[in-house]
Order: structure tokens, then sequence, then C-alpha cells
């Protein structure tokens, strides 16, 4: 049985839930987006994931009978509405661009539609998968991406966040591009080749690191990465592991693998390294450099020569600073059968959002396959194959004509009244999807220093909407304020 973490939501979201079922509005249906404001990491684009466990805590929705007990000792729910998340189930539609996609700033990732409790009772779990699934993934390609095509291990687990993290940052960090983990539990759970040889402990435990080294080849004669930094890379790690190659791994029909530097000037180190090994007889040894490795440093390195096989990459991984940011937002209410669309107005543009109920088309040059620029338009909005003008919608004026090109819609159904019937693509499948759209971006999107600005715009209706509704506002907005001036007026009167 799934684990049911139900219980994973805010405590507001609880307390707007019996608000909800007080007014009467239930089985009111609501629309909500969940996007984000920014790129992490100053970049072009997002790799959007945590579907997966989206769709395992929506399946699994349900009070039990201890969560409920639990929820009536807090004193701040009536019996009625406690009865009432005795029988909750999600019977609502969920929309979503898979997982593995790149993405952009203020797009709908995600829509759910579904009765309003239902809606908000699971905002929570969804943010946190989206968010962390999402920002491993965006880290992970973006490392992956500048090691071009040297395979990065994934050695973040005892710098995650906790258990459950590190396991799940195994995940998105593979479908991502990484080559595998360190991580035995994440790599046994979700069919990840998993990779490792030693750490500095071991060696520092044995008398010598030639001893260390031999002791290991004896046990571990297949898979022989010696880690040769512990005492001198170049005086002591790689002559010992060389000795042991020579002395005990060719005698007895084996090969020396490999080395690992995990400290140092890792560009001359691994120059070094190279030549020590090829000199011996070596040339088939491989190079892996650890360390702290990020985007920039990878780059740097393969700029300036450095000899690199394979990268081990944790921290900038599975423990990154950065964040996505994602939000859930409110933009339509369902009555009588009518979408009704709902904006929220902030004095902060970027917090404006998008209203109605909407769909993300993307659209790709004919020829070269890359993307042109995606269109935010209405739900029952179909776009048209021969020409498609984009519109900038902070900049109006700033317009591009497309013509040669095709488009997706990108958004696809995940749950529909309730029910999954979206078939979920297995890990490897995931995997390679992401690869193949991430080919569909063109080197200036993924450029980590100066990456160009990704087009998202809106279509002429909805755009026609949001100007009508920020009009509409504003004049509200204008009401309220006379007369609240008049009342307070009146009351000083009075007094």
């Amino acid at each position: 049985m799934m684990d049911n973490k139900t219980m994973m939501t805010d405590f507001y979201e609880l307390t707007m839930a019996q608000t909800y079922f007080d007014a009467g509005k239930k089985d009111e249906v609501a629309y909500f987006d969940v996007f984000f404001r920014k790129n992490p990491f100053g970049g072009g684009y997002t790799i959007s994931n945590g579907l997966d466990n989206i769709i395992e805590y929506v399946n699994n929705l349900h009070f039990t009978e201890e969560d409920v007990d639990y929820l009536r000792e807090t004193g701040s729910f009536t019996e009625e509405f406690l009865e009432y998340l005795k029988n909750l189930k999600f019977t609502g539609d969920i929309y979503a661009i898979p997982d593995g996609t790149p993405v952009f700033p203020n797009e709908p990732v995600i829509t759910i539609k579904a009765p309003i409790i239902e809606a908000q009772i699971i905002e929570t779990a969804v943010l946190a998968h989206f968010n962390h699934a999402s920002l491993v993934s965006t880290a992970a390609k973006r490392i992956t991406n500048e090691a071009k095509g040297i395979p990065v291990m994934e050695f973040g687990a005892r710098r995650a966040r906790g258990v459950d993290s590190a396991i799940e940052a195994s995940k998105y960090a593979y479908i991502a591009g990484c080559a595998g983990t360190s991580n035995v539990y994440a790599a046994k759970k979700y069919d990840i080749p998993v990779m490792g040889t030693m750490a500095h402990s071991m060696i520092q435990s044995f008398d010598s690191e030639y001893e260390a080294f031999l002791q290991y080849a004896k046990s571990n004669p297949n898979n022989c990465v010696f880690l040769v930094d512990t005492y001198d890379t170049l005086k002591s790690g790689i002559p010992n592991a060389i000795r042991v190659a020579k002395e005990y791994l060719e005698p007895n029909g084996y090969k020396l693998k490999g080395i690992r530097i995990d400290s140092g000037d890792l560009i001359y180190l691994s120059k070094a390294a190279r030549q020590m090994l090829d000199d011996a007889g070596y040339k088939d040894a491989t190079i892996c450099l650890s360390n702290g490795l990020d985007e920039y440093s990878i780059r740097d390195s393969l700029n300036k020569g450095a000899v690199i096989n394979s990268i081990g990459a944790g921290d900038n991984i599975a423990a990154s600073k950065e964040r996505v940011g994602g939000v859930y937002k409110l933009v339509a209410l369902e009555k009588d059968g009518e979408i009704i669309p709902k904006i929220k107005v902030s004095g902060d543009t970027v917090k404006t959002t998008n209203p109605g109920f909407k769909k993300v088309y993307r659209f790709y040059d004919e020829d070269t396959h890359k993307v042109l620029g995606d269109v935010i338009a209405m739900h029952n909005e179909v776009i048209p194959e021969d020409n498609y003008m984009l519109v900038s919608d902070r900049d109006p004026w700033k317009r591009t004509l497309l013509t040669d090109y095709y488009v997706k819609e990108l958004m696809v159904p995940i749950f529909i009244d309730g029910s999954l019937v979206y078939d979920e693509p297995n890990i490897h499948e995931r995997k390679k999807y992401c690869d193949s759209e991430f080919a569909t971006l063109t080197d200036r999107i993924t450029d980590v220093s100066n990456p160009h600005i990704y087009y998202v715009d809106l279509s002429e209706n909805e755009r026609d909407l949001k100007e009508y509704m920020l009009s509409e506002a504003m004049k509200h907005s204008a009401e309220v304020a006379m007369e609240n001036s008049s009342y307070v007026k009146t009351k000083g009167a009075l007094k």
C-alpha cells in the first residue's frame, strides 16, 4: 500500500477548507495554476519534474480516522466538516506538462480543476514535489550539459536535506542526464546504475596507501578506480595505483580501471595524471574528477584542457542553495457550467496572474526543430498552422512573426474526474524524453552565463482578457477606496 501523506498540507489549507464548507462552497469547482516566476541559477530554462510523486499523492488522498482524530484535537474544525473529510477523495482533473520538459517563467506547468476544498488541500504537496524535483533536475541538466558528453555520477546523498530528499534527488538527477548514482537505495528502487569505489577513510585505515590499494584490488578486482589524493596525488597516489596494477591486477588477469582525484588543482593534476598513466602503459585507465564541481567549474576545466573521463557531482545537484519558487494560484471558478476567470492584481507586475483556464502551445522551427517560443492561450483556442504573431506580454511593441513552424500543445491530461488517465513512462523513458526535449533548446537558451530570455507570450484572446480584468480591478479598487473614505469620514463625524 502507498504511504498516505494526505496530512502533508499546510494548516491554513484546512482552515480555508472549513470556511469553504461553512459557506456552502464545497462543491464549487475551482481552477488553480502551478507556475514559477524566475528560472533558478539565473538560467534560461527550468526542467519540470515531480509529476510521479504528485500522482502518487493524489491517488492516495484520504484522511484516516487517526488523521481526523488529530484534527479534532486542534479544536479548529466542526464535526460536520470532519465527517466530510472522512470521505474525501480527489474527484477533479489535473493537466500537466510531462516530466523532463524544459519550461519557462509564468507559464502554467500544472493546472488543477477540482472542487475547491480538494484543490486547496493538495496545494502544499503539489508545490513541494514540483519545486524540489524541478530544482534537482535543472541543476543536474546544467551540469551534465556543460560536461559535453562526459558521464556525470550523482554523489549527493550525504549532502541532501534528509534521507527522502536524497533518494528523490538521485532519481531526478538521473532523469535529467546523470549516468548513475552512489545512492544504493535509490539505485535499487528506481533501477538507476549504481557507482562508487572508495573513500579517503578506507585508505587511512591501512598502514600505507599501497596496502589499502592492494587490499581493495583483491576485494574488488573488476572495479579498481583508486582515490589517489589522500596523501600526495602525483608522488604517492598515482605511483601506488600503478604499482598495484603491475604487481597484482595484471598478473591475475585484471586491469586498472582508473583513478579519482578529489582535491587540489584538478586541471593541472588531471593533465599530469594522464601523462603518468600513459607513460606506464595505462592509456585506457580513466580519470574521474570530483570535489564540489558545478557547471561553471566544469566548463572552465574543459576550456583549460583538463583531462576528464567522468565527473562526480554531489552538493550542487542534491543540495543546491537555489530554488524554483513554484506558486499555486486561483485562476478561475466554475458556476452553472460557466468558467469565470479570476485575477490576482499586484503592485509588483510580475506577481499579477494570467486569468482563466489556459493551455500552453510551443512553436518549433520546421527545419531545425528548435524551439521558437511558447504561447499561453485560453483553453479553447486553436493555433493556426500557417503564421502566428508572437507579442510580448510585458512589451507589446515587441513582435515576432512566425511562418515556417509546427506547434505542439504541451499540457496533457493526468487525472479526469478523479481517475488517473496518464500512462506513466518508466524512469528510462523519462530520461530519454528529457534528453530529446532538451535538444530542442538553442545554445543561447542553455548558456549558463548569459542566457537568452525565451519568448513566453499571451495569445491575443488571453491578453485582451487580462487587460479587461485589470481595468475592471482598477475601477473596483477606486470605488472601494471612495466608499471606505466616506465610511471613515462618517464615523469621524459621529464621534
